[in-house]
């Protein structure tokens, strides 16, 4: 696992909540007016709720103390009355509320992944899997729950709040007085819990996240820790992960914990004072029982709030937490981008040049040095050397899966920088030697959800590389699901799966590599390799070669050594040479044409 991405997790910007809660509140701009609708619907509830107490005190003071009952029952029907407005309206913000809710998350959702599949092959690089899974999943999920509940109660209560205060102070500004003695410490008590649980719930994020991402890495590579046995250690080092976001949550837990009580121990010392001080003042007849009841329950409606602000507030420091991870995604700068004025492929002819090319992954840790070459329209070029020589790279650069930092690639004679990244990755199909399948049917597996290929064309790909046979063998033909992966296809299926891919998208180069057919039976291979000399026929094709007994049939062979190439030529010309060529040639097959000759 990455060290870098975990210390970023723990390095988020303090002081960001300021920043982090105007750009969340850019995602609910086009929900404004269902969300003054909301506003409206608040101010009122707010208003009801603090007229209850009100005429609680007109029924004691008025009708109960004077002995008499004449208006009693219209008292409790607008007390009932008041109490079903205040159920109404929010019922009305509730749904308001979600609604608008789902929609933000739904747009963010959007977002998020929209700007993840544009970012480059480095992106991934240097993110796991499941850190991002974390982003799009839990943290927004946090996000969810605040923006549906958290915020429009956490207004209401702050609305409710200014009522209460007024109308306390209204009823008895001494007593309003007295419990404003408590409010200042209790503020200060918030505060602090408030800043300990964001932190807290920072680095309980910041554990989850390296939690799936050694789930996501361990579960993808089951066969190979099963087969070196690596249960125990692996279950050690999740062990590790686990500890660390247990401590993480106990400690948000225990600031949790104490919020609530610290509040209620506030309105039960208030509650005391009032009690006493506003009691004696009732027996000296200094005040009414009915203003004492009403401003006792006017307090409690006022401590509500506010232990309702200090829970929803821990909601929102862990969606504050959240949203600093989710913008830290966002905010990565898309290194490969299009130009303003990109160009569009029309017509291509597969002419590939590179020159004087330049790059490395890290620094000056150049992976290709001054490499230049140039590939005629529908020549069949190998690129063969040995690991880390840097073929694989020269394809991603092709792609522009990466940009070069020295040099020019062109293709057509235009700088592939110049050229829109969607066109030029369509009319350069990849065969890789481990294909990805996706959960869908063997159609969209093949068209990859290209409303332009018709079901037709994605029949007659599949026809083309010979891989229609096993198709309508399967349960449901073409519009059979494929297992996670592909796990229900053998290697070789899949790799025809992935011949079809290309020569449905009809790409005018072809990147193959031939490891692609390294782990399949022999009678397989050879049927692969007809299907791949369909796909490249007419085509520019690019072969990264491993063994060299399936690259004699191309027109020209290109040796790099340690990312310079050093020799170009025929098969028959790099082994009169007898340079590289000829001893990786050596080392692979002389044997086997030895042993051939003698029979």
């Amino acid at each position: 696992m990455s060290v870098a991405w975990e210390e970023e997790d723990n390095d988020l910007q303090s002081g960001y909540e300021g920043r982090v809660l105007k750009r969340l509140a850019g995602y609910l701009k086009p929900y404004k007016l269902m969300l003054i609708l909301v506003l409206l619907s608040v101010v009122v509830a707010s208003l009801l709720q603090t007229a209850g107490p009100f005429i609680v005190k007109e029924a004691i003071d008025g009708q109960i103390q004077q002995g008499t009952t004449d208006d009693l029952g219209k008292l409790v029907l607008l007390y009932v009355g008041t109490l079903l407005g205040v159920f109404v309206l929010q019922f009305l913000q509730t749904m308001l509320v979600t609604y608008v809710g789902q929609r933000v998350m739904m747009d963010m959702r959007l977002e998020l992944f929209q700007h993840v599949q544009k970012m480059s092959i480095a992106f991934f690089d240097r993110n796991p899997v499941g850190r991002l899974v974390t982003r799009l999943t839990n943290d927004v999920s946090t996000i969810e729950e605040v923006m549906q509940r958290g915020v429009v109660e956490m207004v209401y209560n702050v609305i409710l709040i200014i009522a209460m205060v007024t109308a306390l102070f209204i009823l008895d500004w001494q007593l309003a007085l007295i419990m404003m003695v408590t409010v200042p410490p209790l503020v200060f008590a918030v505060r602090n819990f408030a800043l300990n649980l964001r932190d807290s719930f920072r680095r309980q994020r910041a554990w989850l996240a390296r939690l799936n991402a050694f789930l996501n890495e361990n579960i993808t590579g089951m066969a190979v820790v099963q087969l070196f046995n690596r249960q125990d250690r692996n279950l050690k080092r999740f062990d590790e992960r686990n500890r660390g976001f247990r401590v993480a949550a106990l400690k948000a837990t225990y600031y949790f914990a104490a919020f609530e009580p610290t509040v209620v121990l506030f309105n039960a010392v208030t509650t005391a004072a009032i009690i006493w001080y506003g009691g004696g003042r009732v027996v000296e007849g200094a005040l009414t029982l009915g203003t004492l009841v009403a401003f006792l329950q006017l307090m409690q409606y006022f401590f509500w709030p506010v232990r309702e602000l200090a829970e929803r507030s821990t909601n929102l420091q862990q969606a504050l937490a959240s949203c600093e991870r989710i913008f830290a995604v966002l905010d990565e700068p898309e290194e490969v981008t299009d130009d303003e004025g990109a160009m569009t492929l029309s017509n291509i002819e597969g002419h590939v040049a590179f020159d004087h090319v330049w790059f490395a992954y890290d620094g000056e840790n150049w992976v290709l040095r001054d490499v230049s070459f140039e590939i005629a329209p529908g020549e069949a070029v190998a690129v063969v050397g040995a690991t880390g020589a840097g073929k694989s790279t020269m394809m991603n650069l092709l792609n522009r899966f990466y940009d070069v930092q020295r040099g020019e690639i062109r293709v057509d004679g235009q700088p592939v920088k110049t050229l829109r990244q969607r066109e030029l990755r369509r009319e350069v199909g990849m065969v890789l030697q481990d294909p990805f399948i996706f959960t869908d049917s063997v159609t969209e597996n093949i068209r990859m959800r290209d409303a332009t290929i018709t079901d037709e064309q994605a029949r007659e790909a599949a026809e083309q590389v010979g891989a229609d046979a096993f198709i309508q063998r399967m349960p449901q033909g073409y519009d059979t699901q494929m297992a996670e992966r592909g796990g229900n296809l053998s290697t070789g299926q899949k790799q025809l799966i992935s011949l079809a891919r290309v020569a449905a998208f009809n790409p005018k180069i072809v990147l193959v590599m031939d490891e692609a057919t390294a782990s399949i039976d022999p009678e397989t291979e050879a049927a692969l390799q007809t299907s791949m000399g369909r796909v490249m026929s007419n085509r520019t094709s690019i072969i990264i070669a491993h063994r060299l007994n399936t690259i004699r049939h191309v027109n020209r062979i290109l040796v790099l050594q340690h990312g310079e190439l050093v020799e170009e030529g025929s098969h028959e010309e790099l082994l009169a040479q007898g340079g590289i060529y000829a001893r990786l040639y050596e080392l692979q097959y002389k044997d086997q044409d030895i042993s051939i000759e003698r029979r």
